[in-house]
């Protein structure tokens, strides 16, 4: 089918050509109070077609994969190209830089889960939730969801490949009620294949606890003090990251990290590899959504911008080479000490510890960071009384060279593996 696409595209005048074709089938389960509340069922498919006619570029995409929808979506897609105006950054990635051969990344592993037996695990995960403790009065629910999707990419330089990928989850979410004030939390495993998921009734335990423990919250007075991010958010703060060293960002100049290849950006212990062939990793992939080949390599070195995230256009746009990160970044490993959560907490010694942020308060061209927060108060390294309704504020330039310390309590849930994250000062804004 992709050379169908890319034979139509060269016949009707284009000078280069690439497609995407994909499908994708999904299940989940929701289960509240014990009761089915909803089955949904998805099936995807789709084509996307890009097309240049010299410097000018026209895409179109299509669900139907019969030969007159691709006929009519590679008409329309040399229609746009003619009527765009020349970029001389657009076109295919470089022959050179195109994947020629890859391993197996161990991506895929369906899961053949009866409705019925989500069902149990759904019921399974918020009944070990509600059972953690009489305080837990209600539920959100318990999900359990699976995911499959094959992936075929070809160009007109002579590349065509694709690969198989799954991912599944489990979810639950719970409130706990004392003293006529409610507080929810949850917890999720998602892996590739089921044999790598939390047990549903440890998912369920772990939503569960969370809740309770955040009962009896209570605001904070302003201060300034240490700042430790849980390890599922301080994920976020290296996505900030990502975002800012990312081709978009720099080549419109609305990034805080301009210019800072080959500058100190984090602390000197910090550094950062992106690996994307980790077998089974949820970021994994042999080739970018440009086939360009993927390699391991070193993003920040003792602090230091080793390197950008970069698609090649976006190179282009800048003067340097495409690194593979056409559709984002591969698996990050951020490195680590040997303190974990609890070690953490004692070097803080005394300050805030984040387990929930809210709002969306970055601003990505000065790196102002604000954010709603719910946590706990620590003094003597000890957590002393949950908090909510308070404000962090700093800026993430200075928080990022002020990283004291990452624990070894990785979360390798998602494509950025981080442990919790203690900076050294930040302002906390309460009552």
């Amino acid at each position: 089918m992709a050379e169908r696409v890319l034979r139509e595209a060269r016949a009707g005048g284009a000078t280069a050509a690439e497609t995407e074709i994909s499908q994708a089938f999904g299940q989940s389960v929701t289960v509240r109070k014990g009761e089915v509340e909803t089955i949904a069922y998805n099936r995807d498919k789709g084509i996307g077609i890009t097309v240049y006619v010299g410097e000018r570029r026209g895409h179109a995409s299509t669900a139907d994969f019969g030969f007159d929808a691709i006929r009519d979506s590679v008409d329309k897609a040399l229609t746009i190209a003619r009527y765009t105006s020349n970029d001389p950054c657009s076109g295919l990635a470089d022959p050179a830089r195109l994947a020629r051969a890859w391993s197996d990344l161990d991506l895929y592993h369906p899961w053949d889960l009866p409705v019925e037996d989500a069902i149990e695990l759904s019921r399974d995960c918020e009944a070990a939730a509600l059972a953690v403790d009489k305080r837990i009065t209600n539920s959100e629910g318990a999900t359990v969801s699976v995911h499959e999707a094959q992936f075929v990419y070809a160009n007109t330089h002579g590349f065509s490949g694709g690969y198989a990928s799954s991912r599944h989850g489990i979810y639950c979410s719970v409130i706990g009620e004392e003293d006529g004030a409610m507080e929810r939390d949850d917890w999720y495993t998602s892996a590739r294949t089921p044999l790598d998921l939390e047990p549903a009734r440890e998912v369920g335990t772990k939503a569960g606890r969370r809740a309770v423990q955040r009962l009896g919250a209570r605001q904070l007075a302003t201060t300034q003090c240490p700042v430790l991010y849980e390890a599922p958010v301080a994920t976020g703060l290296i996505g900030h990251f990502v975002n800012a060293v990312s081709g978009g960002s720099l080549y419109r100049k609305t990034s805080f990290l301009l210019d800072s290849l080959g500058t100190q950006v984090f602390a000197p212990h910090i550094t950062i590899r992106e690996e994307p062939h980790l077998p089974r990793g949820q970021a994994s992939a042999p080739f970018d959504d440009e086939g360009v080949a993927t390699k391991p390599r070193e993003v920040v070195r003792d602090g230091v911008v080793e390197g950008y995230f970069l698609g090649s256009y976006s190179a282009r746009k800048l003067g340097l080479a495409s690194t593979a990160n056409a559709g984002g970044n591969h698996n990050l490993i951020v490195s680590h000490g040997e303190l974990d959560l609890q070690g953490l907490l004692a070097r803080m010694d005394r300050g805030l510890l984040v387990t929930e942020l809210l709002g969306q308060g970055v601003n990505p061209v000065t790196g102002d960071y604000s954010r709603g927060a719910a946590g706990y108060w620590v003094e003597g390294g000890q957590i002393i009384h949950p908090v909510e309704e308070i404000t962090i504020a700093g800026n993430l330039a200075q928080m990022y060279r002020d990283i004291v310390a990452v624990g070894n309590d990785v979360d390798k849930r998602g494509s950025r593996q981080c442990g919790s994250m203690l900076i050294g000062a930040m302002t906390v804004a309460g009552n």
